[in-house]
């Protein structure tokens, strides 16, 4: 710099003019060989780093490669050029040198925060690559890291413009903690909350919930710091804050998932009016039945035998024991559920009767499909009552149902036999 000096004065350039120049000339070509720095690292350093991720088997670094990791870390060169030519480019200014070198300092703690923040959204990334993922999501821990590394950021940068010791605004750091609560609220809640859902397993990734309060119902998609996303089943995405999950109550649809079956709990009512004993005739005809001409036989020789030692008079068929087209319709039911494919026969089954209403009898089914699937399931509902609908007039029973337009109508105008 000297020697440019020397020249610039020979030429004709006063002292202060050559000093100037120089220095100008100084910044120049500091700042010539910063942005050489930056396309160095950036098309040359990291081309090589593109082409050793993609030689290497593993998936982590191809997934810092799409988060930028190493692309931000090219945004170092420059400060660095700059920081370390400062003393030599603006000799004799103690005051320049130290503001460019705290402002190279201050952008490279920008740019180290943008790489811990890619590098944190990796380890997600990364992390939901394993199976267990699913049942601890860690994007709310990693949401939380991002704000106490945002905050500690802050106080590093506001520490060098003060050159002040980040310890010292650190220890002043607990009379803000109130205005800090205030404006973090949320995020603090829901830090706490997705810590409480994740150490007690309550929500996973992939989970079935049911929350009316916030119109939910569907697959929990993501869980972050604040916010749990539910895909309803008509695609829409709601939104529930992550604290509403501890604090409210909402329904988790896992264990079903997890049982191997799925509950049909449905009633058929039966006009009470058409129950009756089984006559000879009735009771021919049922034996005709697959899945319960052993249970007719077996029941007819069991009544018989018992209505013979108790001398029961059968003239009368209220005396005694006796077979009605009800109890037989419930055996058929038993039989034909435990003969479907579709129904899981390690869980409950029930087929009963519920107390009686003014819309009929009520005849529950109370079983378990073994096909979890939304629509297959439904299938298995529709063609098992199906079957059952068009099989009671077999037993001489009748499905209750209220007048209808076409009933009065019959009445008003009966047809000539």
């Amino acid at each position: 710099m000297d020697v440019i000096k020397d020249w610039l004065i020979k030429l004709g350039l006063g002292e202060a003019a050559a000093a100037f120049g120089v220095r100008v000339l100084a910044v120049v070509v500091m700042l010539g060989v910063a942005c050489i720095a930056y396309i160095i690292a950036k098309r040359f350093l990291l081309r090589i780093v593109k082409k050793l991720v993609e030689r290497s088997k593993t998936i982590w670094d191809d997934i810092l490669l799409k988060r930028k990791v190493f692309n931000r870390f090219s945004y170092f060169a420059p400060a660095l050029v700059v920081y370390c030519m400062a003393p030599f480019v603006l000799s004799g200014s103690t005051a320049a040198i130290n503001t460019l070198q705290l402002a190279a300092k201050i952008y490279m703690v920008i740019v180290g925060l943008l790489v811990f923040d890619s590098f944190l959204n990796s380890v997600v990334d990364i992390y939901r690559t394993f199976e267990f993922s699913q049942k601890i999501p860690i994007r709310g821990f990693v949401q939380g890291a991002k704000i106490i590394l945002f905050v500690l950021a802050g106080i590093v940068i506001l520490a060098m413009i003060m050159g002040k010791s980040p310890v010292i605004l650190l220890g002043g750091f607990g009379a803000m903690m109130a205005v800090f609560m205030l404006i973090f609220k949320d995020s603090i809640l829901g830090f706490v909350a997705g810590i409480q859902l994740s150490a007690n397993r309550m929500i996973h990734i992939g989970d079935w919930i049911e929350m009316p309060k916030y119109s939910a119902d569907g697959d929990v998609i993501d869980v972050a710091l604040t916010t749990v996303k539910v895909q309803n089943w008509d695609k829409t995405i709601a939104t529930i804050p992550t604290y509403a999950l501890i604090s409210d109550s909402f329904k988790n649809w896992r264990g079903m998932s997890e049982s191997g079956g799925r509950r049909i709990k449905r009633a058929i009512y039966i006009d009470m009016s058409s129950v009756k004993f089984c006559t000879e005739q009735m009771l021919e005809k049922f034996k005709k039945i697959k899945y319960i001409s052993e249970y007719i036989e077996r029941k007819i020789e069991e009544i018989r035998e018992h209505n013979l030692a108790a001398g029961v008079d059968e003239s009368e068929l209220v005396n005694g024991r006796h077979l009605t087209n009800i109890g037989t319709f419930r055996a058929y039911v038993v039989a034909y559920l435990r003969n479907h494919p579709k129904i899981h026969q390690e869980m409950t089954f029930l087929v009963r009767h519920l107390e009686p209403t003014p819309n009929g009898l009520p005849i529950q089914i109370y079983v378990f499909s073994n096909d979890q699937v939304w629509a297959n399931y439904e299938a298995i509902q529709a063609d098992i009552f199906d079957h059952i609908l068009a099989v009671i007039p077999k037993f001489e029973l009748r499905i209750f149902q209220n007048p209808t337009g076409a009933d009065l109508q019959s009445l008003a105008h009966p047809v000539n036999a």
